[in-house]
């Protein structure tokens, strides 16, 4: 999360009407851990279920120990016969760690039950429905839940179809424009200098058409993807994501995921995770490098971006991101 898009819960209830929201999915089998300092949610990590072994526990509890927390809850999602032993055991790591757990609730079928509450009256055997007026804090910041985390990777999913016969012929013209320019480059002995300028051009040009909320034609993506696997345009666009909420950003980077040529993916993947990651919003930035990874396993800024959500760093705790050279 970040200051600018925050969620207030004061209560059990009320975290867990809020966790699909911070997540961005309504999770199925998986143990989430919600940290909040001083009643607002600040931070949310999930894992699948089977749980993780004990030193993977004891990493992520290490992960939630450096996020400046008052205290954590952890939610169990399904009916798993594994559950109450996976949430008891991140509920020992986290403790082990230094980390308050103020809560430990299991969520299957729009109801929870408090595993740390005893009182019938106030946790009765069959739980307590799921009351969705208390997501409003999430809903008002504009977060969105989504059915399931397959929804979610749907959002960086290549297209098909016609879309994706348009985009091969314009794939095409954008690396016939590129070997143009590459050309130029060694009559003038400047070593990639004519690429990286039109490249910088297409990143303000494609902003312009994003801010708009426009979007850009299928011969403008193709020719950002085949210049984004220049460093230098890369490191460029990076450079102008700014820290905060911007749809129009994430929403630009994210069509041209979906529409570009898998071969050049990576850098438009990158550049969605970065700007969903400076938003606040982890669980797209996450499927973002995922699919970046995917389609190219070395690409070094998806290896650094992915090692920044790993290790759980805050978005606003970045000064400045230069990729390696």
């Amino acid at each position: 999360m970040t200051p600018d898009c925050s969620i207030t819960a004061r209560s059990s209830a009320a975290i867990v009407a809020a966790t699909p929201y911070v997540i961005g999915f309504h999770p199925t089998d998986s143990v989430v851990v919600i940290g909040l300092a001083n009643g607002m949610i600040t931070f949310g990590m999930r894992c699948d279920l089977p749980s993780p072994a004990d030193d993977d526990d004891a990493g992520i509890a290490g992960i939630v120990l450096r996020q400046r927390l008052t205290h954590a809850v952890v939610l169990g999602y399904g009916r798993s016969e594994e559950l109450p032993l996976a949430v008891a055991r991140m509920c020992a790591a986290l403790d082990r760690a230094g980390v308050l757990v103020a809560d430990a609730v299991r969520v299957a079928e729009g109801r929870w039950w408090s595993y740390c509450c005893t009182d019938r009256a106030c946790c009765p055997p069959e739980g307590r429905p799921i009351d969705p007026g208390l997501a409003a804090p999430a809903v008002y910041q504009g977060r969105v839940a989504l059915p399931d985390r397959k929804a979610l990777v749907a959002r960086v999913a290549p297209v098909r179809g016609a879309a994706r016969k348009q985009m091969t012929a314009a794939t095409e013209r954008a690396r016939d424009r590129l070997t143009d320019l590459r050309a130029n480059d060694l009559d003038a002995v400047r070593s990639g200098g004519w690429v990286r300028r039109a490249g910088r051009r297409a990143i303000r040009e494609a902003e312009v058409t994003g801010r708009a909320g426009a979007v850009p034609t299928a011969d403008e993506v193709a020719w950002l993807g085949v210049v984004l696997m220049e460093k230098g345009v890369l490191g460029y666009a990076l450079d102008r994501t700014e820290h905060g909420k911007q749809d129009w950003r994430i929403a630009l980077w994210a069509d041209a995921v979906r529409r570009v040529d898998r071969a050049y993916a990576a850098g438009p993947a990158c550049l969605l995770a970065f700007a969903a990651w400076r938003s606040g919003d982890g669980a797209l930035a996450r499927v973002a490098i995922d699919r970046a990874l995917r389609d190219d396993p070395e690409h070094h800024t998806a290896v650094l971006l992915d090692d920044l959500l790993r290790a759980g760093v805050p978005p606003d705790a970045l000064v400045r991101l230069a990729p390696p050279a």
